[in-house]
């Protein structure tokens, strides 16, 4: 699990939204593949999956005040295409909410 501190809290939508906007297309474009991810609010979580190829989500997002703990599916560390996600999210994570409003990165367990 990584844990994302911010000095701003961030809501499920917001995050949702911005998802929405950027993964599929920047996935796109990295993999040279079209594989389309489902990004689902759940409450104060978003989840990201694809039903078609995987059986249980991805990464799931949950958001906690100033925190978003990101967890990866455990049943598939390996796959390219999950790892390519991982990529894109790492990066996509230092523009929202921010640089600026990230307080600190860590990995967790």
């Amino acid at each position: 699990m990584k844990i994302i501190k911010t000095t701003r809290a961030v809501t499920a939508e917001e995050l949702k939204k911005f998802l929405d906007e950027n993964l599929n297309a920047l996935f796109e474009k990295q993999r040279q593949l079209v594989l389309k991810f489902d990004i689902r609010q759940d409450g104060y979580a978003v989840e990201i999956s694809n039903d078609e190829n995987y059986d249980s989500f991805l990464f799931r997002i949950e958001i906690k005040g100033l925190e978003m703990h990101v967890i990866k599916s455990e049943h598939y560390t390996d796959d390219v295409n999950v790892l390519t996600l991982e990529d894109i999210m790492n990066n996509l994570f230092l523009e929202f909410p921010g640089r600026g409003r990230i307080k600190e990165i860590e990995e967790g367990s």
